[in-house]
């Protein structure tokens, strides 16, 4: 996988009634400012589109699938993402764009900052210049 992204298993307390998914500070490199969810997104669109600066994002599928299409200006990776059980940690410098979500698709992202727009890489050709490619 791409640099320091990577699939993290998330720790579940198994139970007949349902499963609980548990995510504690020792889960991720960062403690958690924000947390958000893209819901209702249609198949055909995408979000994200965009690279981080500084932030470090934990997306999970919640229900559904999507694919995460991650790159560091040389090479892309497309992962899916369809357990609520796994999450996909993305780390600085790294454009992504999900799409392809499944209907009933919940993404939900656990952010290391609150929103700061200046943290945002929003044009693709900005993002190569930043990350040196």
């Amino acid at each position: 996988m791409l640099d320091n992204c990577k699939i993290i298993d998330i720790p579940k307390i198994a139970d007949p009634r349902g499963n609980l998914g548990v995510i504690e500070k020792e889960l991720l490199p960062y403690k958690i400012k924000r947390v958000y969810y893209l819901y209702d997104v249609p198949s055909d669109a995408y979000r994200g589109g965009h690279a981080h600066k500084e932030q470090l994002e934990f997306l999970i599928a919640l229900s559904g699938s999507f694919e995460v299409v991650i790159d560091n200006g040389t090479n892309k990776e497309t992962i899916t993402l369809n357990k609520p059980d796994k999450g996909l940690l993305l780390d600085t410098g790294i454009w992504r764009e999900l799409q392809n979500f499944s209907s009933g698709a919940i993404c939900l992202v656990v952010s290391s900052g609150e929103y700061l727009e200046e943290d945002y890489i929003r044009n693709y050709n900005d993002f190569k210049s930043f990350v040196g490619a």
